[in-house]
């Protein structure tokens, strides 16, 4: 069945659409549509990238889960540890200093975990996941990150780095934080309750397929946060705060936050389905300016600004999941 449109009435921000195929082909037009994306508002809708069937099949998944009972969902619970993988219930951690509360539940399934099914690498996840590993998880987590590493490897070299720089701080035989996430929020809220509050992600990019409007940004300049209008057939990317380090702040790292839906696709559940690509866990946060002197200049020239985490990619994500 087919979901209520966007509404025409409610403003939005655009966001250049990059098509895939051509950066496949090597098109430099495409190529510097990417590269002007990525530096000035770390978002981007994708087409062509060719995984929709296998976030159909993740959406199937996604709801079949969420229909599981609460206390059985509860046992498989991710955060407290500082592990993401799992699931995380809704109403767990607070969207803004005054302490209210999320509305919104999902599961995230370790990449690793998805690769090396039936071993167990860092969790054990709910019946309907497992159901799912190898027919449905497993090909989204396989495909995703070949997406991914097509767009870090045009990011690397217009950044000019030796070739392959950014994808081998994300190696294949290496344990990291790369999950799927399927995220579920239901409707009855009001219209400005945020569901999940202002953020940025952590990790390299982030692959979302969204269905319903929900998805805000907070363009350069603005003082509000902007709807960003759902696109069928076209994914929403952005840069997440790993990269935009490594990149000495060139490549942006921007707030954003989801809402209930708007007009009538707010009586919907609203599903959302992502795969955040993330370094290997060993990797050291910090900006990359011994091997490429536009991110040596970058840094030199933002005073007051810290590109030295001294911490590894999972020090640092280990902090970022605790609530």
């Amino acid at each position: 069945m087919l979901s209520p449109p966007f509404p025409d009435e409610v403003p939005t921000h655009p966001l250049l659409i990059i098509d895939y195929q051509l950066l496949q082909e090597g098109d430099a037009g495409e190529t510097e549509r990417l590269w002007e994306a990525a530096r000035k508002l770390g978002f981007w809708y994708l087409k062509n990238h060719g995984i929709e069937e296998e976030a159909s099949r993740m959406f199937n998944m996604g709801q079949e889960m969420m229909r599981l009972p609460l206390e059985e969902k509860m046992k498989y619970g991710s955060g407290n540890d500082g592990r993401s993988f799992g699931y995380k219930a809704a109403g767990s951690t607070a969207i803004d200093v005054s302490g209210q509360q999320d509305t919104i539940e999902y599961v995230n399934v370790s990449k690793d975990d998805a690769l090396a099914y039936p071993n167990i690498v860092h969790c054990t996840y709910p019946s309907t996941v497992n159901k799912g590993m190898e027919s449905t998880i497993t090909p989204f987590v396989t495909k995703s990150p070949h997406v991914n590493d097509m767009i870090l490897e045009i990011l690397n070299d217009k950044l000019g780095l030796p070739k392959g720089m950014l994808t081998n701080l994300h190696p294949k035989d290496e344990y990291g934080g790369s999950e799927a996430r399927t995220t579920k929020n239901p409707p009855g809220y009001a219209p400005d309750r945020m569901a999940i509050g202002a953020h940025m992600d952590f990790g390299s990019l982030s692959f979302l397929h969204n269905r319903l409007g929900g998805l805000q940004v907070l363009p350069p300049g603005y003082k509000e946060c902007q709807y960003v209008k759902p696109i069928p057939g076209h994914t929403i990317c952005n840069v997440g705060d790993a990269l935009s380090l490594f990149s000495g702040g060139i490549l942006r790292l921007n707030l954003h936050r989801v809402l209930p839906p708007p007009g009538l696709q707010s009586h919907l559940d609203r599903y959302s389905l992502v795969f955040f690509t993330r370094p290997g866990n060993s990797v050291i946060l910090r900006a990359l300016v011994e091997d490429s002197p536009l991110i040596t200049e970058a840094v030199r020239s933002t005073l007051g600004k810290n590109f030295e985490s001294g911490k590894t990619a999972k020090e640092w994500f280990t902090r970022w999941v605790k609530y």
